[in-house]
């Protein structure tokens, strides 16, 4: 998923500011420039945005279902151009700078970019939060929890190290987490918690949830990082592990991190300019907010029922006016 806290996320699916600590900074009020609209589509776009709309899309899929439904809107309501870039968490927050994005539609954390984006370079601005409240942690199927039920524990992680050897872990356990660009506080956790563990990359979020899939299915041991919102919940079970206790101010040093991750309130994030020239496209995006049901169930449709993104976000649109009517600028 998915930056978190100091050090990223999903990092932090990873696809990701913490709850009562991290205050939403106030957007910018968006105005109306008196170039013609870059719009198409059946509503009456304005914008002072000469250009197509950029907007990043994030490896996984919960935010490439937020994505899909704001694309949605902005084409088919309001008549804008939308043009998505699949760039990582990274990525997106460079293109504020080389002007290849508007719009992170789902922001995990990710101090240290606010305060160079925002604070210092006053590239960017946070256009509140999303709707979605974010957990990041660590996972075992339904079944370990069972079999050994102080495994949830972290402080008995080093007994049942063994059984989550792998061929990449060698004699160590095995922790596996999904794309290394993720926020993630991992690698510091198992040596500040002196775990005997070794985090091992699957590469993407896909394979976090093939891991997830088949370790449930064949009741083979799993230790994996993982996060919420997040569709696979509605399918199988799986019990996150009790790290030690979040603080504020706890992973303020990544090095010296040595507990659980923060909830979050994910945000959205979009680049001054979008703000000061995005007219009715802005106000969109800074009204936009849905919850994590709302999200899976797109996401799932993308993922499991084989529509495309566009038409997962149609079918969403078309269910849910009630919702998403009061997003659209009057």
């Amino acid at each position: 998923m998915i930056g978190f806290g100091a050090a990223g996320r999903r990092a932090g699916r990873g696809p990701l500011a913490v709850i009562a600590a991290v205050a939403v900074l106030l957007p910018l009020a968006a105005c109306s420039g008196d170039t013609e609209p870059t719009g198409t589509g059946g509503g009456e776009a304005q914008s002072g945005l000469n250009r197509p709309i950029r907007l990043a899309i994030n490896p996984w899929v919960g935010y490439q279902a937020s994505a899909a439904v704001v694309k949605y809107l902005l084409e088919h309501e309001l008549g804008y151009q939308v043009e998505t870039k699949e760039l990582t968490e990274p990525d997106s927050w460079k293109g504020f700078e080389n002007g290849s994005v508007d719009i992170i539609i789902e922001n995990w954390g990710r101090e240290a970019e606010k305060k160079e984006y925002i604070e210092q370079k006053k590239l960017a601005v946070n256009a509140g939060p999303n709707g979605n409240i974010g957990v990041i942690g660590w996972y075992v199927p339904q079944w370990m929890a069972e079999k050994y039920p102080d495994i949830t524990d972290w402080r008995n992680l080093n007994k049942y190290a063994h059984l989550f050897r792998t061929a990449k872990s060698g004699d160590k356990g095995q922790l596996l987490d999904g794309d290394p660009t993720y926020v993630t506080n991992d690698e510091a956790l198992v040596r500040n918690l002196k775990l005997d563990y070794k985090v091992v990359y699957s590469g993407s979020e896909k394979a976090l949830i093939a891991a997830a899939k088949r370790a449930t299915r064949n009741k083979t041991p799993l230790l994996m990082y993982f996060y919420e919102p997040q569709w696979l919940f509605t399918q199988l079970k799986l019990v996150k592990v009790n790290l030690p206790p979040y603080a504020i101010g706890c992973d303020a040093d990544p090095k010296k991190v040595a507990c659980d991750y923060p909830p979050y309130l994910l945000d959205k994030i979009v680049s001054a300019d979008f703000a000061r020239n995005g007219g009715t496209a802005y106000e969109l995006v800074r009204n936009f907010q849905w919850t994590n049901d709302d999200q899976n169930a797109v996401a799932n449709d993308i993922v499991n029922n084989g529509l495309t993104p566009e038409q997962a976000a149609k079918k969403w649109v078309d269910a849910n006016k009630i919702v998403w009517q009061d997003w659209i600028p009057r």
